[in-house]
């Protein structure tokens, strides 16, 4: 048990801090969807649609390759400076190529009338990316608490800085309009200043790592760059069709929706992107999951019978995420209160879908270490390309007449396939004991749970029988989970005592 304490300890404070500065950006919706238009807010959702495809290019699988490289002896010395090293001119050569091409970028995704969103955000993709390695120097190191400090500083700022451009100044020029804030504040131009916000963020983020970036001493290992890129390139590919499956939507949505005018194109992308985020707290988890485990099934490895704890992480996450399913898709009409334009509560009907899609793209996840641990990175490749497939076969035939429904469903059946499909080889190629029989077992029971409360509210149509309907469900599934797994729940330190079955 003490490896699953160990990971437990890494996901509250890397997770944990994760989970803050995600949750606080989050608190940017219902704010942003209340002063933004639909079509505004759409517009927005395509430049965030389009940065995580670039991050990935502009990381290219590094930071993996620093986790997986820095536990051997011979390279603890080097890698940080090699990885680094890489990462400063690859950055500097991938940002002059974004400026000279953003006008070609902004008409690729429709924004024709904003290029300079594209600078803007080539600012924030190379920032973010020279950060990307501090932040795992403090991960390897031990540091959690400037880690998390760090990382809530810089979505504080984000939120602080989008409330003073969009609310703040408007009443400023209003009460002085030749002052100083008037000569350079633009009017409607909302989605703009939270970019902007975005990137002050993304600087005061740097420089709050500067004692990590100085730590850098510029010499670098050939030999040991040459085998980080073998191993992370093929990372490269599988996170650039990770990026196809997770975002990518939204600019075919753009392309194809069966609309009229861009104008409503962009609503689509509005009402889709808004009600995405309500699977926020699976999200955040698995978010955070990722913080931690990454570092610790590497550093477990080393030990005796790893798989064993492999097995066993899984099943406490899937125990974990079958609960939060619930707990979101059964308080819906609570949660959707989260998004403060009524226009786009429209698109509620998709949540369910992507909840289960973002369950297996967390599974994925879990499964995905067989092939790092056993240098088939290659695998991740073609699994996240065949997944990639499927996404862009999905929404091309399909948005044209179904809209963002098609984009829900390419992502339940992307992730789906690619869960499966990691599951069958990694068995083949570093079997690891997971109880999947009992694992799809809960999955299909919460689904079943679902659809149970969804037929009695059509029934009953009463709000109070809703709420209450949902309170005794949560509450019967997770009785069942104590009365299956006290044995494992028995284990748990501190709260363990509390399964304890009486004699």
């Amino acid at each position: 048990m003490s490896g699953i304490k160990k990971l437990a300890g890494d996901t509250l404070w890397y997770g944990g801090s994760s989970i803050a500065a995600r949750f606080l950006n989050y608190l940017l919706t219902p704010y942003l969807t209340y002063k933004l238009t639909g079509a505004a807010y759409g517009e927005m959702s395509v430049v965030y649609a389009a940065i995580p495809f670039l991050n990935v290019i502009f990381t290219y699988g590094l930071e993996t390759a620093y986790f997986r490289f820095v536990q051997k002896d011979e390279f603890k010395k080097d890698i940080y400076n090699t990885a680094s090293i890489s990462i400063f001119v690859s950055t500097i050569l991938l940002s002059l190529l974004l400026f000279i091409s953003n006008g070609s970028i902004a008409n690729f995704v429709k924004l024709n009338d904003h290029p300079e969103f594209i600078k803007f955000s080539t600012f924030i993709i190379a920032f973010d990316t020279l950060a990307t390695l501090p932040f795992s120097k403090l991960r390897q190191d031990g540091k959690p608490k400037k880690f998390a400090l760090i990382r809530i500083i810089g979505i504080a700022v984000t939120m602080i800085l989008t409330y003073f451009f969009i609310s703040v100044c408007p009443d400023i020029v209003a009460n002085n309009p030749n002052g100083w804030v008037a000569s350079w504040y633009i009017k409607n131009y909302g989605v703009g200043y939270a970019i902007i916000a975005n990137l002050f963020a993304s600087g005061i983020t740097l420089l709050l790592l500067s004692k990590e970036l100085l730590s850098v001493t510029f010499k670098l290992n050939k030999v040991l760059w040459k085998q980080m890129l073998l191993y992370s390139l093929p990372l490269l590919v599988a996170g650039f069709g990770g990026m196809i499956n997770e975002t990518f939507d939204r600019i075919m949505l753009g392309w194809w929706a069966p609309v009229a005018t861009q104008e409503a194109a962009k609503l689509e992308i509005g009402i889709y992107s808004a009600c995405y985020k309500l699977s926020i707290l699976i999200s955040l988890f698995i978010q955070a999951f990722r913080m931690g485990a990454e570092p610790f099934f590497f550093k477990q490895a080393q030990g005796n019978n790893p798989q064993k704890t492999y097995a066993r992480v899984m099943k406490f996450f899937v125990i974990t995420i079958t609960v939060m399913f619930l707990f979101v898709a059964l308080y819906i009409n609570i949660w959707k209160y989260f998004i403060r334009n009524e226009m786009l509560w429209v698109g509620l009907k998709v949540v369910p879908i992507l909840l289960l899609a973002n369950m297996f793209l967390g599974i994925y996840y879990n499964l995905s270490i067989w092939y790092k641990l056993s240098q088939k990175t290659m695998y991740g490749a073609w699994i996240t390309l065949i997944g990639a497939t499927v996404t862009l076969t999905i929404n091309s035939i399909f948005i044209p007449y179904f809209s963002y429904m098609a984009c829900a469903w390419a992502t339940f059946f992307c992730y789906g396939s690619m869960m499966v499909i990691s599951f069958i080889w990694g068995q083949k190629h570093y079997p690891i004991p997971y109880a999947w029989k009992k694992l799809v077992a809960f999955i299909v029971i919460v689904v079943v749970i679902f659809f149970l409360h969804k037929g009695l509210v059509l029934l009953i149509p009463n709000k109070y029988f809703n709420f209450l309907l949902a309170t005794i469900l949560i509450l019967i599934y997770a009785k069942f989970l104590t009365l299956v797994e006290h044995k494992e729940f028995s284990k748990l330190p501190k709260v363990g005592k509390y399964f304890m079955q009486k004699k």
